[in-house]
């Protein structure tokens, strides 16, 4: 048995419409559906799931790529999300920006 892609990341979040001002309107994760506790977003999906959530530094964290690092990075922090390590290239050959969300889950912004 072997494993054939990713399906979705699963997002505990406090606020869905808080955590929708990130990853929906800033992030540009297209909103496929939205019932009850849950939206659906993207391709890859994302699925936000309003549950208690459980935020960590050491867990793991989706990097999100776009055109723009630095401008999004910004327009992140607008939306109540913390710059961990700012915008910088690294020796891998990307720029990166690594963040929490409104929750405190760590995500990458790379381009």
């Amino acid at each position: 048995m072997t494993v054939r892609g990713v399906r979705r990341i699963i997002v505990s979040v406090a606020d869905l419409d808080r955590a929708l001002a990130l990853y929906r309107d800033v992030l540009g994760l297209g909103e496929k559906y939205r019932a009850g506790d849950v939206a659906m977003l993207g391709d890859p999906e994302v699925m936000l799931h309003r549950r208690p959530p459980t935020p960590g530094l050491a867990g793991v964290a989706a990097s999100f790529v776009v055109d723009d690092v630095d401008a999004v990075t910004a327009a992140a922090e607008k939306a109540g999300a913390t710059v961990i390590d700012p915008p910088a290239d690294q020796p891998w050959g990307e720029r990166q920006a690594v963040l929490t969300d409104v929750d405190g889950h760590v995500f990458c912004l790379v381009s």
